[in-house]
Protein backbone atom coordinates (compact mmCIF):
# COMPACT_ATOMS: atom_id res chain seq x y z
CA UNK A 1 0.00 0.00 0.00
CA UNK A 2 1.34 3.67 -0.71
CA UNK A 3 1.83 5.09 1.94
CA UNK A 4 0.72 8.72 2.98
CA UNK A 5 2.39 12.49 3.33
CA UNK A 6 1.55 13.38 6.39
CA UNK A 7 2.41 16.90 8.05
CA UNK A 8 3.37 17.29 11.59
CA UNK A 9 0.70 19.23 13.80
CA UNK A 10 0.79 21.00 16.83
CA UNK A 11 -2.73 22.47 18.78
CA UNK A 12 -1.82 25.50 20.80
CA UNK A 13 -5.40 25.63 22.86
CA UNK A 14 -6.15 26.28 26.63
CA UNK A 15 -9.52 25.28 26.30
CA UNK A 16 -9.36 21.77 26.57
CA UNK A 17 -12.64 20.98 25.52
CA UNK A 18 -11.73 22.77 22.47
CA UNK A 19 -8.32 21.06 22.57
CA UNK A 20 -9.90 17.65 22.33
CA UNK A 21 -12.25 18.74 19.38
CA UNK A 22 -9.23 19.85 17.62
CA UNK A 23 -7.02 16.80 18.80
CA UNK A 24 -9.94 14.11 16.93
CA UNK A 25 -10.72 16.09 13.88
CA UNK A 26 -6.64 15.94 13.24
CA UNK A 27 -6.92 12.27 13.83
CA UNK A 28 -9.66 11.83 11.67
CA UNK A 29 -7.75 13.58 8.66
CA UNK A 30 -5.27 11.41 6.86
CA UNK A 31 -2.49 13.54 5.54
CA UNK A 32 -2.29 15.06 9.59
CA UNK A 33 -0.02 13.77 12.44
CA UNK A 34 -0.09 15.43 15.57
CA UNK A 35 3.11 15.94 17.49
CA UNK A 36 1.57 17.79 21.01
CA UNK A 37 -1.15 19.88 22.45
CA UNK A 38 0.06 23.01 24.16
CA UNK A 39 -1.43 24.86 26.81
CA UNK A 40 0.38 28.27 26.36
CA UNK A 41 2.77 29.71 23.45
CA UNK A 42 5.45 29.44 25.60
CA UNK A 43 5.63 25.85 26.01
CA UNK A 44 4.65 25.65 22.32
CA UNK A 45 8.17 27.52 21.51
CA UNK A 46 9.58 24.99 23.33
CA UNK A 47 8.13 22.67 20.78
CA UNK A 48 8.62 24.06 17.84
CA UNK A 49 12.20 24.31 18.88
CA UNK A 50 13.08 20.97 19.16
CA UNK A 51 11.51 19.35 16.32
CA UNK A 52 9.69 19.67 13.05
CA UNK A 53 6.27 21.51 13.00
CA UNK A 54 4.47 21.92 9.89
CA UNK A 55 1.52 23.50 10.82
CA UNK A 56 0.30 25.34 13.86
CA UNK A 57 -3.82 25.45 14.96
CA UNK A 58 -3.44 28.52 17.58
CA UNK A 59 -5.66 29.99 19.48
CA UNK A 60 -5.63 33.70 19.33
CA UNK A 61 -6.62 34.05 23.34
CA UNK A 62 -3.86 32.44 25.52
CA UNK A 63 -2.03 32.92 28.39
CA UNK A 64 1.16 34.63 29.05
CA UNK A 65 1.39 35.47 25.34
CA UNK A 66 -1.06 35.73 22.83
CA UNK A 67 -1.80 33.61 19.76
CA UNK A 68 -0.98 36.73 17.57
CA UNK A 69 1.63 37.77 19.18
CA UNK A 70 2.82 34.65 19.36
CA UNK A 71 2.96 34.15 15.75
CA UNK A 72 4.77 37.14 14.94
CA UNK A 73 7.62 36.53 17.19
CA UNK A 74 8.25 33.25 15.18
CA UNK A 75 11.33 33.40 12.78
CA UNK A 76 10.39 30.77 11.00
CA UNK A 77 6.18 30.52 11.02
CA UNK A 78 5.06 26.95 10.26
CA UNK A 79 1.99 27.13 8.14
CA UNK A 80 -0.95 28.55 10.61
CA UNK A 81 -4.81 28.14 10.77
CA UNK A 82 -6.10 30.07 13.82
CA UNK A 83 -8.88 29.52 15.89
CA UNK A 84 -11.07 31.28 17.79
CA UNK A 85 -14.19 32.71 19.27
CA UNK A 86 -13.55 36.45 17.97
CA UNK A 87 -14.60 37.48 14.52
CA UNK A 88 -12.78 40.71 15.15
CA UNK A 89 -9.06 39.54 14.60
CA UNK A 90 -9.51 38.31 11.49
CA UNK A 91 -8.34 40.70 9.49
CA UNK A 92 -5.88 41.18 11.32
CA UNK A 93 -4.39 37.31 11.43
CA UNK A 94 -4.87 37.04 7.29
CA UNK A 95 -1.74 40.23 7.62
CA UNK A 96 0.73 37.43 9.27
CA UNK A 97 -0.54 35.29 6.11
CA UNK A 98 -2.49 32.16 7.73
CA UNK A 99 -4.04 29.49 6.30
CA UNK A 100 -7.42 30.09 7.33
CA UNK A 101 -9.90 31.62 10.70
CA UNK A 102 -11.66 29.35 11.99
CA UNK A 103 -14.35 30.35 14.53
CA UNK A 104 -15.58 28.57 17.65
CA UNK A 105 -17.63 26.13 17.63
CA UNK A 106 -15.67 24.60 15.36
CA UNK A 107 -17.51 21.95 13.00
CA UNK A 108 -15.93 18.95 11.07
CA UNK A 109 -16.31 20.48 7.73
CA UNK A 110 -15.92 23.32 8.13
CA UNK A 111 -12.21 21.96 9.42
CA UNK A 112 -12.01 19.89 6.39
CA UNK A 113 -12.22 22.38 4.26
CA UNK A 114 -9.09 24.81 5.86
CA UNK A 115 -6.89 21.87 5.86
CA UNK A 116 -7.71 20.97 2.74
CA UNK A 117 -6.00 24.25 1.50
CA UNK A 118 -2.37 23.05 3.30
CA UNK A 119 -2.73 20.28 0.46
CA UNK A 120 -2.59 23.01 -1.71
CA UNK A 121 0.33 25.28 -0.05
CA UNK A 122 2.70 22.09 0.17
CA UNK A 123 2.44 21.13 -3.72
CA UNK A 124 6.52 19.36 -3.28
CA UNK A 125 5.10 16.96 -0.68
CA UNK A 126 1.21 16.45 -2.14
CA UNK A 127 1.57 17.04 -5.71
CA UNK A 128 -1.06 18.83 -8.22
CA UNK A 129 -4.19 19.26 -5.92
CA UNK A 130 -6.46 17.84 -8.06
CA UNK A 131 -4.19 13.99 -7.69
CA UNK A 132 -5.69 13.70 -4.25
CA UNK A 133 -9.21 12.95 -2.69
CA UNK A 134 -10.81 14.65 0.30
CA UNK A 135 -10.38 12.48 3.26
CA UNK A 136 -13.16 10.07 4.36
CA UNK A 137 -14.39 11.50 7.74
CA UNK A 138 -16.32 9.25 10.05
CA UNK A 139 -17.04 9.76 13.83
CA UNK A 140 -16.75 6.83 16.48
CA UNK A 141 -20.45 6.51 18.07
CA UNK A 142 -20.88 4.80 21.16
CA UNK A 143 -23.30 1.96 20.71
CA UNK A 144 -23.31 -0.60 23.82
CA UNK A 145 -20.68 0.85 25.56
CA UNK A 146 -18.49 0.96 22.33
CA UNK A 147 -17.33 3.26 20.28
CA UNK A 148 -18.16 2.33 16.74
CA UNK A 149 -16.31 3.51 13.54
CA UNK A 150 -19.41 5.25 10.99
CA UNK A 151 -17.98 7.08 7.87
CA UNK A 152 -20.48 10.01 6.98
CA UNK A 153 -20.28 8.60 3.34
CA UNK A 154 -21.96 5.27 4.05
CA UNK A 155 -24.83 6.75 5.82
CA UNK A 156 -28.36 6.16 4.22
CA UNK A 157 -30.09 8.16 6.89
CA UNK A 158 -30.90 8.73 10.76
CA UNK A 159 -34.52 7.77 12.05
CA UNK A 160 -35.42 9.11 15.62
CA UNK A 161 -37.23 6.62 18.21
CA UNK A 162 -37.90 9.14 20.76
CA UNK A 163 -34.56 9.17 23.32
CA UNK A 164 -32.37 7.42 20.33
CA UNK A 165 -31.34 7.54 17.18
CA UNK A 166 -30.76 4.77 14.66
CA UNK A 167 -28.32 5.38 12.16
CA UNK A 168 -29.02 3.51 8.79
CA UNK A 169 -25.98 2.65 6.97
CA UNK A 170 -24.63 0.87 3.44
CA UNK A 171 -23.15 -1.56 5.80
CA UNK A 172 -25.59 -1.86 9.42
CA UNK A 173 -27.60 -0.41 11.41
CA UNK A 174 -26.65 0.95 14.34
CA UNK A 175 -28.81 1.81 17.42
CA UNK A 176 -27.28 5.12 20.00
CA UNK A 177 -28.65 7.23 22.77
CA UNK A 178 -29.51 10.43 21.90
CA UNK A 179 -31.90 12.96 19.80
CA UNK A 180 -31.96 13.25 16.50
CA UNK A 181 -30.66 16.51 16.79
CA UNK A 182 -27.95 16.20 18.58
CA UNK A 183 -26.59 13.34 16.47
CA UNK A 184 -27.29 15.56 12.92
CA UNK A 185 -25.08 17.99 15.09
CA UNK A 186 -22.23 15.72 14.51
CA UNK A 187 -22.42 15.28 10.76
CA UNK A 188 -21.51 17.86 7.91
CA UNK A 189 -24.21 19.98 6.90
CA UNK A 190 -23.62 20.43 3.41
CA UNK A 191 -24.23 16.62 3.02
CA UNK A 192 -27.00 16.10 5.26
CA UNK A 193 -30.43 17.19 5.27
CA UNK A 194 -33.43 16.77 7.28
CA UNK A 195 -36.20 15.86 5.54
CA UNK A 196 -38.94 14.80 8.35
CA UNK A 197 -38.63 15.90 12.05
CA UNK A 198 -38.11 12.13 12.31
CA UNK A 199 -35.40 11.38 9.68
CA UNK A 200 -32.74 13.36 8.01
CA UNK A 201 -30.62 11.48 5.01
CA UNK A 202 -27.73 11.82 3.04
CA UNK A 203 -27.90 14.21 0.39
CA UNK A 204 -25.43 11.88 -1.98
CA UNK A 205 -27.70 8.44 -1.18
CA UNK A 206 -30.99 10.47 -2.41
CA UNK A 207 -31.72 8.43 -5.93
CA UNK A 208 -35.24 9.93 -6.61
CA UNK A 209 -38.16 11.93 -4.84
CA UNK A 210 -41.31 13.67 -4.83
CA UNK A 211 -43.25 16.29 -3.35
CA UNK A 212 -43.80 13.77 -0.69
CA UNK A 213 -41.29 11.21 -0.42
CA UNK A 214 -37.37 10.53 -0.98
CA UNK A 215 -35.98 7.77 -1.84
CA UNK A 216 -32.68 6.62 -0.35
CA UNK A 217 -31.44 3.32 -1.21
CA UNK A 218 -34.05 1.29 -1.31
CA UNK A 219 -35.84 2.97 0.99
CA UNK A 220 -39.00 5.09 0.36
CA UNK A 221 -38.99 7.95 3.57
CA UNK A 222 -42.16 10.53 4.20
CA UNK A 223 -41.35 14.54 3.81
CA UNK A 224 -42.92 16.33 6.12
CA UNK A 225 -45.23 19.57 4.85
CA UNK A 226 -42.86 22.12 7.04
CA UNK A 227 -39.56 20.85 5.19
CA UNK A 228 -41.53 20.47 1.86
CA UNK A 229 -39.98 23.60 0.15
CA UNK A 230 -36.67 23.37 1.61
CA UNK A 231 -36.20 19.83 0.46
CA UNK A 232 -36.87 19.84 -2.97
CA UNK A 233 -34.71 23.72 -3.35
CA UNK A 234 -32.11 21.58 -1.56
CA UNK A 235 -32.15 18.66 -3.57
CA UNK A 236 -32.74 20.45 -6.90
CA UNK A 237 -29.45 21.71 -6.88
CA UNK A 238 -27.29 18.36 -6.61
Amino acid sequence: MESINKLKCLIVEDEPIAADILKEYVAQVPFLELIAVCRDALFALDILQQQEVEVLFLDIHLPKLKGLDFLRSLERKPQTILTTAYSEYALEAFDENVIDYLLKPIGFSRFLKAVNKLQKAHPTKFGSPSMNSVPKAFHFFVVNKKKVKVFFDDILYLESLKDYTKIISTKEELLIRGAIGSVEEILPSNHFLRVHRSFVVNRQQVSAFTATQVEVGSHRLPIGRTYRSEVSRELDQL
